[in-house]
């Protein structure tokens, strides 16, 4: 909540006091205050946003950050070194020790493009702690080729990127190491809507389905098999029917008892939602739909209402979706 974000900001504020007192931290209601609203171009409440060097011009957007520690992570690596040099293999395991999730970039010399971009990649992921290093014996003990960001998850390396000719973006290195911060399928819940949404990945497959249902671990796991090939592209997403706080979700996708279980792929940019044509949720449906879809050959599912038996009796004629481009087209 807003309110949870406003405290762990100021519990921010009062660390990085001590640390870093040339740092200012601010906050303003903008309730009533239209023209700051517009040169900021401030759309939604709370917004934090970092002016640097005394200028208004361009300041930079704080997204998806909402603990104290992050908020100070994310400011000193704006203002210092984005990255931990590691030099040895001990320095390395520590970090990868440390908590749950590491990234070390394993590279052939510390100034080409690649550490660029994995450079502006840790700044913009204060969640986890990120190391680099070009040296040979570290690079040898974890077998890993140069040029390369590794994920490491509870002390194992879990995902290997080349980063060859620096054609990886920030946005798309950002996208595969959040997804770490999720398990391969997330429950949907109130607790866990937050995560999805900061994770910036704009495809969500959703699979519908009661959790208590005698089916439910076979298609459970085809549904995991299928998000292990497309993590970082599509987000794997479990709503459980029975659960009736979702009820609203059911709703928007028009989801009736009788269709479950069901698969939708939501488009977050464009709102575009697409209908698994399989009614069998098996690794191979679920594959064929995903790839389908990423290779913009799915189908978009427009939920409608069944057309009225008397839609046409009356002079105005009642439309719903299946007969609306019939009738006016």
């Amino acid at each position: 909540s807003s309110q949870n974000l406003s405290e762990e900001f100021a519990e921010a504020a009062r660390q990085l006091k001590k640390e870093a007192p040339r740092i200012q931290f601010g906050k303003i209601d903008v309730t009533h205050q239209y023209d700051l609203r517009k040169e900021f171009n401030i759309q939604a409440f709370p917004t934090v946003k970092f002016f640097v060097n005394g200028s208004r011009e361009d300041p930079i957007d704080c997204k998806g950050v909402r603990k104290a520690s992050a908020f100070i992570t994310w400011v000193k690596r704006r203002t210092g070194p984005s990255t931990v040099l590691i030099n040895s293999t001990d320095q390395a395991e520590a970090m990868i020790k440390a908590g749950d999730l590491a990234v070390i970039g394993f590279f052939r010399e510390l100034h080409n493009d690649s550490v660029e971009v994995f450079c502006e990649t840790a700044r913009d992921v204060p969640e986890m702690p990120f190391g680099m290093t070009a040296s040979e014996d570290v690079c040898a003990n974890y077998g890993v080729q140069r040029n390369s960001l590794v994920v490491f998850k509870e002390g194992k390396p879990v995902h290997n990127e080349m980063l060859e000719d620096g054609r990886q973006s920030k946005l798309g290195l950002t996208r595969i190491i959040k997804t770490f911060t999720l398990d391969l399928v997330t429950e949907y819940n109130i607790e866990t809507s937050v995560k999805i949404f900061d994770v910036p990945v704009e495809n969500h497959i959703l699979l519908f389905t009661p959790m208590n249902s005698q089916t439910f671990n076979e298609i459970y796991e085809n549904y995991q098999s299928a998000a292990a090939e497309f993590r970082g592209k599509i987000l794997f997403v479990l709503v459980d029917t029975n659960e009736a706080r979702n009820g609203r979700i059911f709703e928007y996708f028009r989801i009736r008892d009788i269709d479950v279980p069901a698969v939708r792929i939501l488009n977050l940019t464009s709102e575009a939602r697409y209908k698994m044509p399989a009614d069998e949720v098996t690794v191979e449906n679920l594959k064929e739909f995903c790839q389908s879809y990423l290779n913009g050959k799915a189908k978009q599912h427009l939920p409608s209402e069944e057309i009225p038996q008397d839609w046409d009796k009356m002079p105005v004629k009642v439309l719903v979706g299946k007969n609306f481009n019939s009738v006016i087209f």
